[in-house]
């Protein structure tokens, strides 16, 4: 099942009025979109089913009945309430009694903006050094727990949305990585029992400001400029994921493949980081892990590539969908 939020394009809408909505005929998709994943060359990775997909159902209109926050819904998900909407407004079914229906509730994607999949969650956790060839070009050592900082909630953008430019920093660079949202709150929970606390994953981009990251020892600030994490097109939910370590990722600025990894060269798996990192916080439904960056990163390149004002960065994840974000100068920055 593939999840997005929406924001109509007619006057007076804004961020806070987004929408809950279902990929249409999205049952299943991530699956298929994902079985072929992890060994494709750089530059032809899959994108997930919503890549070509032009049509969404706005759940709300379908169903009244259904809950309105993201755990509700993923439950809502998992006992079935949304494949069918989702496969009725693929076929042109009519609506029920219940809403408007699946054919009353569908909205076309090139009607509205999408928004970022989940909203401004309590935490946006991210992991350093998390991928063995990244850990590599930055000369450190693999580390032996996990190096966590924190992203804020004002970074996260939608999956097209601009990324805007400090006048502070002029090495703002790009980070693919696999976004793991909460479904369930997680506390205390052991390493086998920690996938069962997803609620699905999306493409995450931690764009990095390097030399304001690189101010003191603390990275938090470098992280956190609004628009630093775009997220989406979807939020494909767990059970479309059979095997988060098996998932080909890359990045893309301006048409040239920088990144081309796979989540296997991870030095912390997911259900780890889930796990440990609730041995410390209360992770919440909606909480964001952005798991680490792949090796190719602008700032390791011979001269350094960092984003410049023109520039469109994609990053890309099997089965899940691809991110397409220009980047724009913000008043003060380089152009």
């Amino acid at each position: 099942m593939q999840l997005c939020r929406y924001v109509a394009r007619g006057p007076g809408e804004g961020p806070g009025e987004a929408r809950w909505a279902v990929l249409a005929g999205a049952a299943g998709a991530g699956r298929a979109a994902g079985a072929a994943g992890a060994g494709r060359p750089a530059g032809q990775a899959r994108p997930a089913g919503a890549a070509g997909a032009g049509t969404v159902v706005d759940l709300a209109t379908a169903d009244p009945s259904l809950p309105a926050d993201l755990e509700g819904l993923l439950a809502a998900a998992q006992a079935g309430r949304l494949a069918g909407l989702a496969d009725g407004a693929s076929e042109g079914a009519s609506g029920g009694a219940a809403g408007g229906g699946p054919e009353a509730a569908r909205v076309q994607l090139d009607q509205v903006r999408l928004a970022a999949p989940v909203p401004p969650p309590s935490k946006i956790i991210g992991i350093g050094l998390n991928y063995r060839d990244h850990a590599a070009e930055t000369g450190q050592e693999l580390p032996t727990k996990p190096t966590v900082f924190a992203k804020f909630p004002n970074t996260l953008t939608g999956p097209y949305d601009p990324i805007v430019l400090p006048a502070l920093s002029n090495s703002v660079d790009y980070e693919c990585e696999l976004g793991v949202v909460i479904g369930r709150r997680a506390r205390d929970v052991g390493e086998d029992e920690a996938l069962a606390y997803v609620g699905g994953y999306l493409p995450l981009n931690d764009v990095s400001a390097r030399d304001v990251q690189g101010w003191t020892s603390q990275w938090t600030l470098g992280k956190s400029f609004d628009t630093f994490a775009p997220a989406g097109p979807f939020l494909v939910t767990a059970d479309e994921v059979p095997d988060p370590q098996d998932l080909a990722i890359e990045t893309r600025v301006s048409g040239v493949v920088m990144q081309h990894s796979n989540t296997a060269n991870m030095v912390f798996t997911v259900a780890a980081l889930v796990s440990q990192l609730s041995q410390v916080m209360t992770l919440e439904p909606g909480d964001i892990i952005a798991t680490g960056t792949p090796g190719g990163i602008g700032g390791a390149q011979k001269p350094p590539r960092f984003l410049k004002d023109g520039d469109v960065v994609e990053v890309e994840i099997d089965g899940l969908g691809c991110l397409r974000n220009p980047v724009v100068a913000g008043q003060g920055a380089a152009s």
